[in-house]
């Protein structure tokens, strides 16, 4: 089935699965490829890129949760023109659409990120991340300014704090879609240091908050796609969100713990799990199997007699 993911325009992301990994998750597509098949997602979106380079975030990096975690990375990157040098190759080889991660830090390193990948035939679209405390009018010229210095549709990935208040004026300033939400930020103790840490937090419990704003937002703006992203865990966790009116999901930090999740996600909403065969063994079968996979694993493990079927039959 073909997806609009952005507004209808020439260049309009099309994709056959409403699935992708959220921008930190894959890094720049040269990982996770042994563990997941890229082919099976909607998109894919890179770590988040910025125009010049970032070094990481000194201190801890991450904190455990009672339900989730808390993470803190800096986005460290090489800047812009080191990544699309690097990972041109990579992108242009890939089944899917590309979606470049541009982080929001200064108008004028927008307008240059969104120049420089607007002459790139790898890339599909930019996710433009905006600041946490960003208010509606610095939104709203963010967002201008990308879509100013290109023809390629700009998804805007909205914080978590203020989405509600800011996603009219970045849907009139041209976003090609809303991305509901960048994880929220918290603060905990690391029980290493004893010193409070601030980060994203990440976790199931952000799964109810994100899919209220993708609700009231869905309900809102009618001429714009919304993807649904914070939280999901599982099959229907995703199908959460659509039934809650997102065009697609975005998958996060389940990844990491259960790469497999993320494709048999993408599988599930991509109308590829069938049913279970009758008296099917455990080692026969795991939850998102899909008919590719099914008919990749071949006769000798799928449908074939088992050991003592020709002894039972004499």
């Amino acid at each position: 089935m073909a997806i609009e993911l952005t507004r209808p325009d020439k260049q309009t992301v099309i994709v056959e699965t409403p699935v992708m990994a959220a921008s930190g998750i894959l890094g720049f597509g040269d990982v996770y490829r042994d563990l997941i098949q890229f082919e099976k997602l909607g998109a894919f979106v890179t770590n988040p890129v910025t125009y010049q380079p970032w070094q990481p975030a000194v201190g801890t990096r991450v904190v455990r949760l009672d339900a989730g975690m808390l993470l803190h990375t800096g986005l460290p990157n090489p800047g812009l023109s080191k990544i699309m040098g690097e990972y041109r190759e990579v992108w242009k080889a890939m089944p899917l659409p590309v979606i470049v991660h541009v982080v929001a830090t200064t108008l004028e390193h927008v307008r240059k990120c969104a120049s420089r990948i607007e002459a790139e035939n790898e890339v599909d679209a930019i996710e433009l991340g905006l600041p946490d405390d960003i208010g509606w009018k610095d939104a709203e010229q963010f967002v201008s300014a990308a879509v100013r210095a290109t023809e390629k549709p700009v998804l805007v990935r909205l914080p978590f704090q203020d989405a509600l208040e800011i996603a009219q004026p970045v849907s009139d300033a041209g976003a090609g879609a809303l991305v509901a939400c960048a994880p929220p930020r918290g603060t905990a103790r690391d029980p290493l240091t004893g010193r409070l840490v601030s980060g994203r937090v990440y976790g199931p419990l952000v799964k109810s908050m994100a899919l209220r704003i993708v609700g009231v937002l869905v309900t809102k703006l009618k001429d714009i796609p919304v993807i649904g992203a914070g939280g999901i865990h599982s099959q229907q966790d995703a199908r959460d969100f659509i039934d809650a009116g997102a065009r697609a999901v975005q998958v996060d930090t389940v990844t990491w713990v259960q790469p497999n999740m993320l494709e048999w996600i993408a599988r599930d909403l991509g109308g590829l799990v069938v049913t279970r065969q009758a008296g099917a063994l455990a080692d026969e079968w795991h939850p998102g199997m899909g008919e590719t996979e099914r008919k990749a694993r071949g006769h000798k493990q799928i449908g074939a007699p088992k050991p003592n079927a020709q002894q039972d039959k004499q």
